[in-house]
């Protein structure tokens, strides 16, 4: 357990001892005997009685429904149930486990770091269930029975496949390419064809199936050649983008940078971006390059800021065993790339290059974003 976590936790301990006693005076050792004026529905019941550790031992084990179930039992559950120091506990303890993050779900995280006597009024319960994923899915709204053949027949009615622009660093520097993968699954995403022709001016990409029914293409922009970027790849360094020219200003040290013209046509005629970003920790990468970059290439110059952004937070390989590497939490890369400062919708979808694992989470949100329903 982190600091933080164990920091959180005795705080919330603390706070439950007082709230037992605000709320049950007389149930603590060396108190009078209650009087037969006082309210009898005051006496605390079997689970009230608990010690506090061994009370806050439970709800560490109770989901979110259930820990807002329990608080509807009586005012001191109530009270405990939305004290934000648990919840505060709760994002140290979940955060970073967290497979994904949107634009309507990423916390606030400077209000996770205020002091409460700052701030006391900060609802940090609503601001959980509103980031947790598994909170996210339990809580969506039921599909519409027809919603199946709604989606069939929008798919039939549609003139063109939703076009995507892949690029980001994620797709040169990981050991296993995402991109190769991608084409060798048909178990996952079948591919439904290569395209000779030009789509608008600019290359055909790859056309994939997603789930049987919606077919989208993918047109993939690499920083420069092969040999260039395995060669960086191999000595973990940064490649020079033919994607992007840097702007020298002479007035700041934060990096400026535009796309070079031919992007500036694939920009136009997409619906939707993917960004591949290396969450392998122990890379050395950029910050504000990467950002910068993002920037560029969403320039409400080259289309609509409607358009979204699925952020790929993409490792080689997952879990324990040889060769595995640590991620980082899909919130934490939110907050590097500054995502919140973008006027595009986004979405960050933690994914693994060998298993693609969690790819279709993220795939399905950006054909959703971009209006179909599925």
């Amino acid at each position: 357990m982190s600091e933080t976590q164990q920091g959180n936790e005795s705080a919330f301990i603390r706070s439950l001892r007082q709230f037992r006693d605000k709320y049950f005076p007389n149930s603590r050792p060396g108190s009078s005997k209650r009087t037969a004026k006082e309210d009898v529905g005051a006496e605390p019941g079997v689970l009230e009685s608990l010690p506090a550790d061994v009370q806050f031992h439970i709800m560490a084990f109770l989901s979110p429904r259930d820990l807002c179930r329990l608080g509807g039992t009586c005012r001191y559950w109530r009270s405990v149930v939305r004290d934000p120091l648990l919840w505060r506990y709760f994002f140290a303890r979940d955060m970073t486990l967290w497979s994904s993050i949107d634009h309507t779900s990423m916390p606030r995280l400077e209000s996770l770091e205020t002091p409460l006597r700052e701030d006391p009024g900060q609802d940090l319960m609503t601001e959980y269930l509103r980031s947790s994923p598994a909170c996210r899915r339990q809580w969506r709204p039921p599909r519409q029975t027809h919603g199946a053949v709604a989606s069939f027949l929008q798919s039939l009615s549609l003139t063109a496949e939703p076009r995507f622009l892949m690029f980001g660093p994620g797709l040169e520097q990981l050991e296993i390419s995402l991109m190769y993968v991608m084409m060798r699954s048909p178990h996952v995403l079948p591919v439904a064809g290569l395209p000779r022709r030009q789509i608008d001016g600019v290359g055909s990409g790859v056309s994939f199936m997603f789930r049987g029914q919606h077919k989208f293409n993918v047109l993939v922009l690499y920083s420069n050649n092969s040999i260039e970027r395995e060669r960086a790849r191999l000595e973990q360094q940064n490649v020079q983008s033919r994607l992007f020219v840097q702007e020298e200003d002479g007035q700041t040290d934060i990096p400026a940078y535009s796309i070079a013209p031919f992007v500036q046509d694939v920009c136009r005629a997409v619906d939707g971006f993917i960004y591949v970003a290396n969450a392998e920790t122990g890379w050395d990468g950029k910050l504000e390059v990467e950002r910068a970059q993002i920037r560029a290439m969403l320039d409400p110059l080259w289309g609509p800021v409607t358009r979204p952004v699925l952020v790929l937070s993409c490792v080689s390989r997952d879990g324990p065993g040889v060769g595995r590497t640590s991620r980082t939490p899909c919130v934490v890369m939110a907050q590097r790339l500054n995502l919140r400062r973008l006027l595009n919708p986004w979405m960050v979808q933690d994914t693994v290059s060998e298993s693609l694992s969690g790819i279709m989470d993220g795939i399905g949100w950006l054909l959703g974003a971009c209006g179909l329903r599925l």
